[in-house]
């Protein structure tokens, strides 16, 4: 779930919102617990370890569950718990070496995205400060480990494993360096007619809160949105050889400014609707420009198929939005694979030195089953046949955990178990990233 900062505008905050995970709701018409738990510990496949280095031979009855999936969401229930994410690096190893995923879409700044791409494929740098630079939720050794893991992977690979960051809202001054230097490399020529575009639009400091503050203060943000939408259609009208990909990403890169302003020209709920739609797009469009099969890194309410997503932490007003997910279940069915991980009990990091107790789930949530399934770990297909009493858990109203800084009535819903998640991965304890 993406940092918050004193002093931003709160459209600004609700626009970082990254989260927790979805959870459903058994309530008085629900199963019994002890039938829920059953039938999960039944179909369950336990999970040796959380070691990122281990086999994968217990992650093996998963092939069968993933089946034709081009893009898997992995969704985190919260930021900051080190066993979902590195169960999730497990995941993404089996996805890579087992089933021939070549890309990983991640909720992040896509100009750091493509500077992660350039390391893991072998370019300069290192992962601690690669890391450092990503979005605050990030900064963890487990994320560290991940980065690590792919540019071992590709080493000496034909191949490679790709990395694309998807999100737009905090595109800072990177983002204009990399297309003036497109533009000075390929069309010195034209150069002189994008910084008249792209001067006055780009960040007078590398704080890209304060300028975030600074925009969300003019009155009139129409010739902002303009003047980005314009630096697009100049880059589009470049001389290029058909197809060339350095062409499509720097055109994909000026979108994320376009985007950048459109977002901050928005009310705080239309806000949040545009960011996972175009993260979706965002994602879409890899998929198009590399033809990979796609892991997509995020919070479950990005990853999960939740068109009504609702997110509370009373007394504030609810936050609603489709999610990313949302619109990838509408345009490739069942080739989007959903899988939530999930956990019991534990603590969470939250920033640097500051932790936040997560303790068991309450009653109407729907991970509340799950604590007593008699496993450490494990795995779940949800789409397995369920008697009566297992189906009306997974067709519930779905409630579940809410924002890790929230207040304790904070949670998730909106929509139902079965229609968010394909797949559970489940962790008892977790400990801070």
């Amino acid at each position: 779930m993406a940092a918050r900062r004193a002093g931003t505008a709160v459209a600004v905050a609700l626009g970082l919102i990254v989260a927790g995970v979805p959870i459903a709701k058994a309530d008085a018409t629900g199963p019994p617990t002890v039938t829920v738990t059953s039938w999960v510990a039944h179909h369950a496949t336990p999970l040796a370890t959380v070691d990122p280095r281990a086999a994968l031979d217990d992650l093996a009855p998963l092939g069968r569950s993933v089946g034709q999936a081009q893009i898997a969401g992995l969704g985190e229930s919260a930021h900051g718990a080190a066993e979902e994410l590195e169960l999730k690096l497990r995941v993404l190893r089996f996805l890579v070496e087992e089933r021939g995923f070549r890309s990983v879409a991640w909720e992040e700044d896509w100009a750091t995205g493509q500077r992660i791409d350039r390391y893991i494929r072998g370019g300069a740098g290192d992962a601690d400060a690669l890391v450092a630079q990503m979005l605050a939720q990030w900064h963890s050794s487990q994320v560290a480990d991940v980065l690590r893991w792919l540019r071992a992977f590709n080493t000496g690979r034909g191949d490679k494993v790709r990395f694309a960051g998807v999100e737009y809202y905090l595109t800072g001054q990177p983002a204009y360096d990399a297309v003036a230097a497109y533009v000075a490399a390929t069309a010195p020529g034209r150069l002189a007619g994008l910084r008249a575009l792209l001067d006055p639009l780009r960040p007078a400091t590398a704080d890209v809160f304060a300028h975030i503050q600074w925009y969300m203060k003019q009155p009139d943000k129409r010739p902002y949105i303009r003047a980005a939408r314009e630096v697009v259609r100049f880059l589009e009208g470049l001389p290029h050889r058909p197809g060339d990909p350095a062409h499509a990403l720097i055109v994909q890169q000026a979108r994320q400014i376009a985007y950048f302003y459109e977002h901050f020209s928005l009310s705080a709920a239309d806000a949040l609707v545009f960011r996972d739609a175009r993260a979706a797009g965002n994602l879409r469009w890899w998929r198009g420009f590399s033809g990979d099969k796609i892991v997509y890194w995020a919070a479950s309410p990005h990853t999960a198929n939740a068109p009504g997503l609702r997110i509370a932490d009373p007394p504030a007003p609810e936050m609603r939005f489709p999610s990313a997910g949302s619109y990838l279940r509408g345009w490739y069915g069942p080739r989007y694979l959903s899988i939530g991980f999930t956990f019991d009990h534990g603590e969470l990091r939250l920033g640097p030195g500051q932790t936040a107790a997560a303790p068991p789930p309450r009653p109407r949530w729907f991970e509340r089953p799950l604590g007593s399934v008699g496993f450490d770990r494990f795995a779940v297909d949800l789409r397995q046949p369920a008697p009566a009493p297992v189906r009306r858990w997974l067709d519930a109203p779905v409630v579940t955990r809410g924002l890790p800084d929230g207040g304790p009535d904070a949670h998730m819903a909106g929509g139902t178990l079965a229609q968010w998640f394909d797949l559970i991965v489940h962790c008892q304890t977790v400990t801070p990233a």
